[in-house]
């Protein structure tokens, strides 16, 4: 039983555990301002709300994939359970354990699909995506809505915050092609957004074989029959696989809306400064050619193989050039021995990477848009909140959680697109109230007039 805040109780009753891991390291519990579901499973391994060693949230996607390996291919994974399960432990264990699996990943021939929910599993769909090699390619769904093209995939997410989901691809036959799609969330409260997905991917392609991954899956006895009655209904095979099954009751109501202005707001430090860093030249962009731009404006400023627009196994070979060689630039800008990697929004996977292979004593996390009401209390998960506008022009309220003054002697954050400071000036005040001495700016869409300096 998890008691929240003002009678807000979750009681959680586990089926499944395969891998025998403590709750403890997967989640802690927060309240939610949103009316629609008024708490929220705060995850310790995603890397959103909460920092994490970066090769532990990694390991988490790798871990998944091997969980699915197992179910549909009946593949045994290469490392011991309890080897897996002391991944989440310690550093050294979580970083000896992912470059493993990375080193043996497991080749699939027939064309399967890997599609991770935005904006919490862009990265834990991408980290499950890369266990594997051959025939397979990753996209993720956004949030955003990008001029010029037509997602050929849409659904929604019932009791989210933001409820709209889109899939863009560069080509379609992304979609055409796969005979398998694996669907990637962090959590699986009644599989709505699934079965949405599900439908609208029959409807437009003919897809018949599917499986939904997650961290966690607390779909009900009654939730579980929708699936089997959509299998029955399209004629399709539905696998459902998780770290941990369950279900869920919750007591209470949701909080009140004007919980949520409930946010910390430290004053600057004095020698509080900000550092930009220009990462473009290293990395590949979406609108490189005349083609895409003629599609799109907006495309020059998105990375191409983040998965925003569909990407293969040898785009991830690409994609490993450019992080190592990123990581090892803003590794020699680092000053300190206590550092934090911050994404923003659905840019999670590639600052992730990065933050992986800048030595000892990193951690990482994002940026979210999901309104979470902080409380200093023992055992709750979400302790400090600062709000910001967005930094890519939407009216948006983002938020960082969880940063306390003199936790870090410095923090790298990570923006995809170019990066203006007048439209990120709401965001650097949230930044400079974080009590982070140093932080750099690190932007990937940049103008090419722009290189490293204060």
């Amino acid at each position: 039983m998890y008691s929240i805040i003002d009678g807000l109780e979750v009681e959680v009753v586990v089926t499944s555990n395969p891998y025998g891991i403590e709750l403890d390291q997967l989640f802690g519990m927060a309240a939610r301002i949103n009316k629609k579901r008024g708490f929220l499973f705060v995850s310790r391994l995603l890397g959103k709300h909460i920092p994490v060693v970066p090769s532990a949230s990694l390991g988490a996607g790798a871990l998944l994939g091997r969980l699915y390996a197992e179910e549909a291919w009946k593949r045994p994974s290469p490392l011991e359970a309890d080897r897996l399960r002391g991944m989440f432990a310690s550093r050294r264990e979580a970083d000896e354990g992912y470059r493993e699996l990375m080193a043996r990943k497991i080749r699939i021939e027939e064309p399967t699909l890997f599609i991770g929910f935005a904006e919490t599993a862009t990265a834990l769909g991408h980290s499950l995506f890369d266990a594997f090699e051959g025939n397979v390619t990753f996209v993720h769904t956004t949030r955003e809505e990008i001029e010029g093209l037509v997602p050929p995939i849409r659904f929604e997410e019932e009791h989210s915050h933001a409820v709209a989901h889109r899939c863009y691809v560069r080509d379609s036959s992304v979609f055409r092609e796969a005979s398998r799609i694996v669907l990637v969330d962090d959590e699986i409260t009644t599989g709505k957004t699934a079965l949405n997905i599900i439908r609208e991917l029959h409807a437009a392609f003919g897809h018949r074989d599917f499986a939904v991954a997650s961290l966690l899956d607390w779909r009900s006895v009654a939730d579980r029959e929708r699936f089997a009655e959509l299998e029955r209904e399209l004629g399709i095979r539905i696998r459902c696989l998780a770290l941990i099954e369950g279900e869920i009751e919750v007591k209470g109501s949701p909080l009140e809306e004007g919980a949520k202005e409930a946010h910390d707001a430290f004053e600057p430090l004095p020698d509080f400064r900000i550092r930009r860093h220009d990462l473009s030249p290293l990395f590949e962009h979406a609108g490189s050619s005349p083609e895409d731009r003629a599609r799109s404006p907006q495309l020059g400023s998105y990375l191409l193989h983040t998965g925003r627009f569909g990407m293969s196994a040898a785009d991830g070979e690409a994609l490993d050039r450019s992080v190592a060689g990123a990581a090892e630039q803003l590794a020699a800008h680092r000053t300190g021995s206590r550092t934090l990697c911050l994404g923003t929004g659905e840019f999670m996977y590639v600052p992730m990477r990065i933050a992986e292979r800048m030595g000892d004593g990193v951690h990482s996390q994002s940026t979210t848009r999901s309104p979470i009401h902080p409380l200093r209390r023992e055992g709750y998960a979400v302790s400090s909140a600062y709000r910001y506008d967005s930094v890519d022009g939407e009216e948006v309220a983002n938020f960082i959680y969880n940063v306390e003054p003199g936790q870090y002697d410095e923090a790298f954050v990570f923006v995809e697109r170019e990066y203006d400071p007048k439209r990120g000036a709401s965001f650097e005040r949230a930044l400079s109230r974080l009590g982070v001495p140093v932080v750099h700016l690190v932007s990937f869409g940049a103008s090419d007039d722009r290189r490293d300096g204060e």
